[in-house]
């Protein structure tokens, strides 16, 4: 058995690794490289890999860095099958989609800047007809039931718990005789997270681990301690008059905190002010939220028996329109705001900041990780003055940083994680790190006297032993 590791390596983005097993070969994850854009599209479109060669591709989850170069591996020649859970394929083909559509809507806009100066056009990544082939090769499979993706690999779908449908897979395999097993951890997410439920622990035994360590670095913060920041936020914005607008990825995070938003009404922690949720994706993600409630959690449930909807509230609007979206930023009236894009760098959202910025009963709140040189990140770190869409603002809007709503584990669950396989396995391999993050966990490794540990460079190779 052989395990490249092209995607994801000493990086967060751009998960691929490919397993070789009696001459078969099996992709987990076909991410999106996500970086400086001339590499990233050179990157994106080059594969280590012949995509006809390939066997099976196996889906974690649908983000764009795990499923995100899915088109442009069906446009280069893959014809086989792409497995996840329901959820996963349902949520992949709605972003892979919106992504196709980014991706286009991105090469006009150079385009039009690179006409002026004489230049040659660039092609989008991916168009969304290309995104909408995907849809033909995906194959759902539910949690827990074994499937054979290659002959000599039986593999099975776990809760990672991260976001909906996602998962560790477990692959049974037989190569050449030699019976092995392998868990790719996927994007493991946190427990008493709401909505989905708690990531599954691998079973012993396992002989490799394929392990993410994206926050290596540090522990997280109790959930419920972010739900009381926020509330707490909203209350004294609504106090004043004011506005709260959030920043929020649109699959995940932002049906996480319409949830939490939904609990503080039913529980009347915080005035009756209406809330939207302003982003085309994200209102399509929670409709398939709702059509999912295989994933959902011991909580969810009972709060969906007991009569209160958790992501259809009274006070809760979904925006649909252009116009609608509009009309929020000319009203002064105390409401809650959620839009993408999460690190406010496009989207709708740009243009609620833009109008509320400026205005001292206003609340801009930032409820996640936060790329350097985005509008999100000067935000986060109260800049005074920030350009929007080329103008300066002077910020006068307080803004909340909300710590404790990732959705990936924390150093202690990841330690938690190793621990339940430290016994027997031969080898983990940590990806999606960045060098300090794992850097500082491998130090923790040490401290527990477990050196059975590789942190691969990109595009390397590991042979298992016979």
């Amino acid at each position: 058995m052989r395990i490249y590791f092209n995607g994801a390596a000493q990086t967060v983005t751009g998960t691929q690794h490919l397993i070789e097993v009696n001459g078969n070969q099996l992709l987990l994850d076909c991410g999106m490289y996500q970086g400086k854009r001339s590499e990233s599209y050179t990157r994106n479109r080059t594969f280590r890999f012949k995509p006809s060669k390939l066997d099976a591709v196996i889906l974690s989850h649908a983000h764009i860095d795990h499923s995100g170069n899915l088109p442009n591996l069906v446009k280069q020649g893959y014809g086989g099958k792409i497995y996840g859970t329901p959820a996963t394929c349902h949520l992949a083909d709605l972003m892979l989609r919106d992504s196709g559509h980014i991706q286009e809507a991105q090469a006009e806009n150079i385009n039009y800047h690179r006409a002026k100066r004489g230049e040659e056009p660039v092609e989008p990544l991916y168009t969304e007809e290309d995104a909408a082939q995907v849809e033909d090769h995906l194959r759902r499979v539910d949690y827990n039931q074994p499937f054979e993706p290659i002959p000599g690999v039986i593999a099975t779908l776990y809760d990672a718990g991260h976001i909906l449908g996602s998962a560790s897979v477990h692959l049974e395999i037989d190569d050449h005789g030699t019976k092995r097993t392998l868990w790719f951890s996927g994007d493991i997410g946190r427990r008493k997270l709401p909505i989905i439920r708690d990531p599954v622990l691998p079973p012993e035994p396992v002989d490799y681990m394929i392990m993410e360590c994206t926050y290596g670095d540090k522990p997280h913060r109790d959930p419920e301690t972010a739900y009381i920041e926020m509330r707490d936020v909203i209350r004294k914005t609504v106090e004043r008059g004011g506005k709260v607008i959030i920043p929020a990825f649109a699959v995940g995070r932002t049906q996480e905190i319409v949830y939490n938003l939904s609990r503080m009404y039913a529980e009347r922690d915080i005035p009756e002010v209406p809330v939207y949720v302003d982003s085309p994706l994200a209102v399509n993600a929670s409709e398939i939220f709702k059509q999912h409630p295989e994933c959902y959690d011991r909580e969810m449930l009972e709060t969906l028996k007991s009569g209160h909807p958790a992501l259809d509230f009274k006070l809760l609007t979904y925006v649909q329109s252009l116009e609608e979206s509009k009309a929020l930023n000319t009203r002064r009236d105390p409401m809650v705001v959620i839009s993408a894009s999460g690190m406010a760098e496009v989207g709708r959202v740009v243009y609620h900041i833009k109008f509320a910025i400026e205005h001292e009963r206003n609340t801009i709140m930032i409820v996640s990780w936060q790329s350097p040189e985005t509008l999100g990140r000067r935000l986060a770190d109260r800049e005074r003055h920030v350009r929007i869409m080329g103008e300066s603002y002077t910020r006068k809007a307080d803004v909340a940083t909300i710590g404790g709503l990732s959705a990936h584990a924390g150093q202690n669950a990841l330690l938690e994680y190793v621990k339940s396989v430290q016994k027997g396995v031969k080898k983990i391999f940590l990806v999606h790190g960045e060098p300090k993050q794992a850097g500082v966990f491998i130090e923790k490794l040490k401290e527990m006297q477990f050196y059975r540990y590789e942190y691969p460079e990109q595009f390397t190779r590991f042979d298992t032993e016979d």
